[in-house]
């Protein structure tokens, strides 16, 4: 297992926490996690790839050991905290970006706004979500005010062993040890031997906006840089793009995720068999086969 290097950045005011891996003179790549999930969750990624790199994998705002925002949580917040590293990490040079679920839609967004500071995207079944109509909007802000009166909450579990029985429950493929590493990062332990997420629970707050995908294809359409998008075989995420076409549509089920692709101008699509949406950790080395070559070139 490849050593992670641990440190404390500030970002906006925000005091963040980030893994990096590698020699900082190789090749820079800045890889975002997924929702509920932390920077450590790429270790299998990382021990996966050949070349050199300079891995660097914060925890997204308020997931993790970085810091948790009263307030609540905002997509474009994310995205200016990637601005923010990317200045710090990799100052005045193009950067290649690769993010998962939400970190993929995170970079996504971003390379279609800094284009000239993205030198790649991978992006890992993360592909959006499924669209909303506008006259949802009043109903969705009646929820996020009447979540605002009774935040969600974590329940202890018994311990760390538990957190990684669920992991593996939500995640079947996930090995034991797999499981007990990404628990160790996904939670802490108490002193009466409980254990305890360390992620904010307000990230399962309700969002009040409308997701409209005429303004996030137009972000899209601007894509400069090469894009590769990397879909998982068993994901759910294809039936969550289009809904009128049970499992996604097409022969691989994979119409929807194509229908979005044809939107962004420099995109590709690999497809990667017998993993779910955690396709990382379900399949690390066939990940860093499809990224590595295409981050290599750029």
């Amino acid at each position: 297992m490849k050593r992670a290097a641990s440190q404390f950045v500030d970002v906006r005011g925000m005091r963040a926490h980030v893994l990096t891996w590698g020699d900082p003179a190789a090749p820079a790549v800045v890889m975002l996690h997924g929702w509920m999930d932390v920077g450590a969750s790429f270790q299998f990624l990382v021990d996966a790839l050949r070349d050199e790199w300079h891995v660097i994998a914060p925890d997204l705002r308020g997931f993790g050991q970085s810091e948790w925002q009263p307030q609540g949580y905002w997509f474009q917040d994310y995205v200016a905290d990637l601005d923010a590293l990317v200045e710090r990490f990799t100052p005045g040079a193009p950067v290649r970006l690769v993010g998962h679920s939400l970190g993929g839609n995170i970079v996504m967004h971003y390379a279609g706004v800094r284009t000239d500071r993205v030198a790649a995207v991978a992006a890992l079944d993360g592909f959006g979500i499924p669209f909303e109509k506008p006259d949802v909007a009043p109903a969705k802000l009646a929820k996020w005010l009447d979540a605002l009166r009774d935040p969600p909450t974590f329940k202890p579990y018994a311990g760390l062993g538990a957190v990684a029985t669920r992991l593996q429950k939500t995640n079947p493929r996930l090995s034991r040890d797999r499981a007990e590493f990404l628990a160790a990062h996904w939670a802490r332990a108490l002193p009466d031997g409980r254990a305890e997420l360390t992620s904010d629970p307000r990230h399962k707050m309700p969002f009040p906006t409308v997701y409209r995908m005429e303004e996030i294809f137009a972000v899209w359409g601007r894509i400069a840089a090469p894009v590769l998008w990397v879909a998982a075989a068993q994901s759910d995420i294809p039936r969550w793009l289009d809904p009128a076409a049970p499992g996604g549509g097409g022969a691989d089920g994979l119409d929807g995720i194509r229908a979005r692709l044809a939107h962004v101008p420099t995109g590709t699509l690999a497809i990667v068999p017998d993993a779910g949406h955690m396709v990382h950790h379900d399949q690390p080395e066939a990940v860093a086969r499809v990224i590595e070559p295409f981050l290599r070139t750029r």
